[in-house]
């Protein structure tokens, strides 16, 4: 309790928490908005789902390996506020674009990629700001609490924007996103730290650089099987989240208010496992924690998809319930997964640890959006979601299968 209480003192901690807080309820505007904005105005097809997921997405292939190398030659701070007031500009193009009467599909995927690109630079920065800022005992705590408070906007953002939606057009939704991110600029640049600039004289050759980042995933056996989990994760879910929207939307019926209240509801799972997780590592164990998270996700993935089979009467209750568990357990994993990742990975290399895991985790969604969108319009959105599910299942035998199911304390240091 001591060491929560002086975490909520640490006032940069509280300009970080604050800042990506009204970001994270930004977001949730964009998340909706997006997918039906493409869906019910622009007319889009499963191809153009699948390829408006690349876009988002395909920068974590292209760059996630230099901006690796860029976050540790520079200020993780300022790389995050110069990605926030990029991501401002290009939303705002969108209502602006669709008020002018001159939106198209393009248009949607060029912005997508922009965003994805400013993305990679952020996040990677964003988890290796955190061991930067606090003492290891609090990183843990940290990342609880930026967790829990994203998945609190998540609660009522999604049934919120599904009820505006019913008067308001997408795109006006997608301009509270882009005001946020104005938001957390200013919060960032509120914030103080005592990091410089590596010293010229430390550094390497960009390549060499980005070669140590890859060598030391590489040589860390919990690191690699982990990663080797979320990447094949990512791989097939993709294929279902892609087609998610006309799954939802067209396929089964329902609405777009009913969709917001499906994914409240699912943050729901998400606050939860948030704000429980701390408890079911004292309960189970880190590694216990890791392998049943990553089996109850695939399996509530795979009823997600199953939906289709049961009585329409029992479709939305059915989605509730998969949609909550697969929230809670995305969210247990990724707390527990994230921590011992930052423990374990030495300061110097934190920017290149998590641009080499993002790399191989992100790198395969682009790919697997353009496979979910070709699947969807020569077999059907359905036969493009079940493969995605059931591959999401079989995703977990990475750790089921390795000494972290029975690690009930994952190491501090490297190996």
């Amino acid at each position: 309790m001591a060491k929560s209480s002086s975490l909520w003192k640490d006032r940069r901690f509280l300009w970080l928490w604050s800042g990506q807080s009204v970001s994270a309820l930004g977001d949730q505007f964009s998340a909706l908005a997006f997918p039906v904005l493409a869906v019910t105005v622009l007319g889009a097809t499963a191809s153009d789902m699948g390829i408006l997921n690349a876009f988002s997405t395909a920068s974590f292939l292209l760059v996630g390996l230099i901006a690796g190398a860029w976050v540790d030659r520079l200020i993780k701070r300022q790389v995050m506020l110069i990605a926030d007031l990029v991501r401002f500009l290009a939303l705002l193009t969108i209502p602006v674009l669709w008020a002018s009467h001159s939106l198209q599909m393009w248009h949607i995927f060029v912005v997508a990629g922009i965003l994805g690109l400013a993305q990679v630079f952020f996040d990677v920065a964003a988890q290796s700001l955190v061991p930067v800022l606090l003492p290891a005992e609090k990183i843990g705590g940290a990342n609880g609490a930026m967790e829990t408070s994203r998945q609190i906007t998540h609660v009522g953002g999604p049934s919120l924007v599904g009820f505006l939606l019913g008067f308001l057009r997408a795109p006006l939704l997608i301009l509270v996103d882009a005001i946020t991110f104005l938001v957390s600029a200013f919060t960032l640049g509120m914030l103080r730290d005592q990091e410089v600039k590596a010293p010229k004289a430390d550094r390497q050759p960009l390549v060499s650089e980005i070669l140590e980042g890859l060598q030391f995933v590489r040589s860390q056996k919990l690191i690699r099987t982990i990663a080797l989990t979320t990447g094949t994760n990512n791989l097939f879910g993709t294929m279902v989240f892609a087609m998610m929207p006309l799954y939802i939307l067209r396929t089964l019926g329902v609405t777009t208010a009913q969709f917001g209240i499906m994914m409240s509801v699912g943050a729901v799972g998400g606050l939860l496992g948030a704000a429980l997780c701390s408890r079911l590592i004292k309960l189970m164990g880190e590694g216990p924690l890791i392998v049943a998270s990553a089996v109850l996700s695939g399996l509530a993935i795979c009823l997600q998809v199953a939906t289709i089979l049961v009585p329409q009467q029992a479709q939305m209750p059915m989605l509730l319930a998969t949609q909550f568990v697969e929230s809670f357990t995305v969210l247990t994993y990724n707390i527990t997964q994230v921590t011992a990742r930052q423990r374990l990975c030495p300061p110097r290399l934190l920017g290149r640890m998590n641009a080499t895991i993002r790399f191989f985790i992100w790198g395969v969604m682009p790919i697997s959006s353009l496979i979910a969108g070709w699947i969807g319009n020569v077999y059907g959105v359905t036969t493009a979601m079940t493969i995605g599910a059931i591959g999401v299942l079989f995703s977990s035998a990475w750790v089921v299968f390795s000494p972290i199911r029975t690690m009930r304390e994952l190491p501090n240091h490297a190996e």
